[in-house]
């Protein structure tokens, strides 16, 4: 069993220097008349190696997974060398990819895109790949370090159901047994069942949507940072969501998003510290837009030219509030002073980067539950279950939902969604590996 890793070498956090041990894959090797320098990796970092060629009994190569025993000294450049006294080989390569996974290829590049996602699975140690992996741990471990000083209980929900948030040909569809149900685009219906008893609830799972797109956005499946609070209305709700999105960020850049963002070849955006965010109406959006020569129909969502231009305009993250009913879901609540819009709001990322999370306050009427449901064309008896909610002791609440890729895009800087997920879907597009 591997006892201690390249990091605790480099940072002199090992037991003897005169029998280091080192577990990991080789990255570069350069060979001479009698030695062969060549650098190791595994999952905390590299370290160089030199190895007389009368100690090896096998063809090095780069990828080759090895277990090395040596004295560590300095280099004439004072950088850590494990002068190696054996070298034995774990696995060997077999099969042709290049170039090489460790090598310096721009594995964010649309030119190499076809051949990165082909061979994804060995891609993925890329270290710019192997940056991301750790980005999203971290991004998840500040989320749900917030949620667990703030109270907050996580709450599992399923991934199949009957009931779709939003139109049917953006639901995916599975058959079980001769029932037709999907795979959720929401766990929210879930989360308000369960805020009826724990009032702090969330959830960090996957998601799924059928809709045609090539937004760099968009993914087919995604991930969900969903959460419900009770006994909170609309304009209290901004304050907490601007609290989870300030603390996060802080967190990430405290513990080593700049050095991940340099690891993946960006820049680090704590953007979201700038509380609190700017606020305007989507009827003010419009006018503004219009006013600039932008041309933007009233009732239709923004597309990436109009948040552009507000990104710009703005310089920071802004919220826009109170959208009209026919471009949110059933479950938001109307406006007191005009039925046509809804209790919602969107939180729009700096950089030009687009939408990043939506909040809401969720309808507890059952009348009004009922009128909304009839205005999106979905039968009643379909969703009773999450009608009942209303009649049984509702209280009133507000949910968040925010895409994880969508925050990591923005928090490092990237140029697509599909590069911060380890194994992307998207729609039209084959299934592999």
């Amino acid at each position: 069993m591997k006892k201690y890793y390249i990091a605790d070498i480099l940072n002199n956090n090992v037991p003897n220097i005169k029998n280091i041990e080192i577990y990991g894959w080789i990255c570069a090797n350069r060979k001479h008349k009698d030695v062969t320098f060549f650098k190791v990796e595994d999952s905390t970092g590299r370290i160089d190696l030199v190895v007389n060629n009368n100690l090896v009994s096998f063809q090095l190569n780069n990828e080759q997974s090895v277990y090395c025993t040596g004295v560590l000294s300095d280099d004439l450049k004072g950088n850590k060398l494990v002068e190696v006294g054996m070298i034995k080989l774990i696995g060997d390569v077999n099969c042709e990819l290049s170039p090489g996974a460790r090598s310096n290829i721009d594995v964010f590049s649309e030119k190499n895109a076809n051949k990165i996602v082909k061979n994804k699975h060995l891609y993925i140690r890329n270290q710019s790949f192997v940056g991301i992996l750790k980005a999203r741990n971290l991004v998840i471990e500040a989320v749900r370090s917030w949620f667990h000083e703030n109270g907050y209980c996580d709450v599992t929900a399923p991934i199949l159901t009957p009931i779709l948030l939003y139109e049917k040909e953006t639901g995916i569809e599975v058959s079980i047994k001769n029932q037709n149900v999907f795979l959720t685009q929401c766990v929210g219906f879930y989360l308000e069942s369960a805020v009826h008893s724990l009032e702090k609830v969330y959830n960090i799972g996957p998601s799924f949507r059928g809709a045609e797109s090539v937004s760099k956005r968009h993914l087919m499946e995604y991930w969900h940072i969903k959460s419900e609070l009770a006994f909170c209305g609309f304009e209290e709700y901004f304050d907490v969501v601007e609290d989870l999105i300030c603390y996060t960020t802080k967190y990430i850049k405290e513990h080593g998003g700049e050095e991940l963002a340099t690891m993946i070849g960006t820049t680090f955006c704590d953007d979201g510290m700038q509380t609190p965010f700017p606020r305007i109406s989507y009827d003010d959006v419009v006018l503004l837009l219009n006013e600039k020569g932008i041309g933007f129909q009233y009732g239709k969502s923004l597309n990436d030219k109009s948040e552009k231009f507000l990104s710009e305009y703005f310089g920071k993250p802004f919220w826009i509030t109170y959208k009209p009913k026919g471009i949110e879901g059933f479950p938001y609540r109307e406006c007191k002073d005009n039925s046509n819009l809804t209790m919602t709001a969107d939180l729009i990322a700096s950089k030009g980067l687009g939408e990043i999370l939506g909040i809401a306050e969720k309808i507890t009427d059952i009348d009004e539950l009922r009128k909304r449901l009839e205005e999106k064309g979905k039968l009643y008896d379909e969703y009773k279950w999450f009608c009942d909610i209303r009649e049984y002791g509702t209280v009133q609440h507000c949910g968040l939902g925010m895409g994880l890729e969508r925050y990591i895009r923005w928090l490092f800087n990237m140029n697509h969604v599909k590069d911060v997920i380890p194994f992307p879907r998207r729609i039209n597009q084959k299934i592999y590996p």
